[in-house]
């Protein structure tokens, strides 16, 4: 390139090389290249009871070709077991259950779970009903694990999209599997035996009347979990830290830990890790809990958007 020559000869990429680099205020770009190995090996998966379509590079799968409507054999539901291990997330389309439906199915993947803070209004205690109108907004737009406040978190949860917004209401979900590959091997060296100390006050304070907060925390303990868990069924190393309901990282200063914590809980937001899912009515999304966190857009406000939860009991994280 001459003096008077501005425009390169190559794309300005290829003087980079295959690498992930920081841009000029600490933007991370470049290929990401640690997701390749995983994105291959989900497409070669074979399924027996149904069709798959992979959608994100190591994330999500939409679900084809079976009726959740239907007493499903116990081939059919450890199948779908296998896809949610492996996908992490998967939906259906098209699936138009009852409440009733909804709920035997889901526990056919284990117990499951009555939430505290959250009234049901569905007539069935493990089904709560999320009803988001122009008076009742939706506040579920930041990137979070489920209840891992409680010693023994949702292994999983299934949601069923009821009356959808003709535009908006997205669910994103993002891989912490992919997070944790991610992170460079100091950091992983550094969060190696770590624990956050998790308390649902962050997220449900506000709904409990003061007189009742001692009581509350008495059956609600702070818990602590690893930074860094292993998922009891695939064995993968998972970043377990959220926003919503962790405090701290124990054993670090307080401005240690907000900015160790800070920096961890933003890999959630990196959209190589993530699928978004578009909902339509009768969709479902069912979710690994502690491999994915999740993010609710609430940019449909004032429309109604009405789904369904239910929430399978899991077991104590461990590193």
């Amino acid at each position: 390139m001459t003096a008077t020559q501005l425009t390169p000869e190559k794309d300005p990429s290829a003087y980079l090389a295959v690498s992930r680099r920081m841009m000029a205020g600490g933007i991370p770009v470049g290929p990401v290249t640690h997701l390749a190995e995983e994105r291959a090996r989900l497409a070669e998966l074979e399924w027996n009871n149904f069709d798959v379509t992979q959608l994100g590079s190591t994330i999500g799968a939409e679900i084809s070709g079976i009726d959740l409507r239907d007493e499903l054999s116990d081939e059919a539901i450890a199948e779908i077991q296998r896809a949610l291990d492996n996908y992490k997330v998967i939906f259906f389309r098209n699936q138009p259950v009852s409440s009733e439906q909804h709920a035997a199915f889901a526990r056919r993947f284990g117990e499951l779970e009555i939430h505290p803070f959250i009234p049901s209004n569905t007539g069935i205690p493990e089904l709560v009903r999320f009803e988001k109108t122009a008076e009742v907004a939706g506040f579920e737009n930041s990137w979070h694990h489920d209840v891992t406040w409680r010693e023994c978190p949702s292994l999983g949860a299934i949601l069923h999209g009821i009356e959808i917004p003709p535009v908006g209401g997205d669910t994103l979900f993002s891989d912490m599997g992919a997070a944790y590959d991610g992170l460079s091997d100091e950091i992983k060296e550094q969060i190696d035996g770590m624990v956050a100390e998790h308390d649902f006050m962050k997220s449900f304070g506000h709904t409990i009347p003061e007189e009742r907060k001692a009581e509350t925390r008495e059956m609600y303990p702070l818990v602590q979990h690893p930074v860094v868990i292993t998922h009891e069924r695939t064995g993968r190393k998972l970043l377990y830290v959220n926003r919503n309901f962790v405090n701290r990282i124990v054993g670090l200063s307080d401005e240690e830990s907000a900015s160790l914590l800070g920096y961890l809980c933003d890999q959630a937001a990196t959209v190589e890790y993530q699928v978004r899912f578009t909902w339509q009515p009768d969709s479902i999304a069912f979710w690994d809990n502690r491999a994915v966190q999740h993010y609710a857009s609430s940019d449909y406000w004032p429309q109604r958007r009405i789904m369904e939860r239910a929430s399978v009991v899991g077991a104590r994280p461990t590193a």
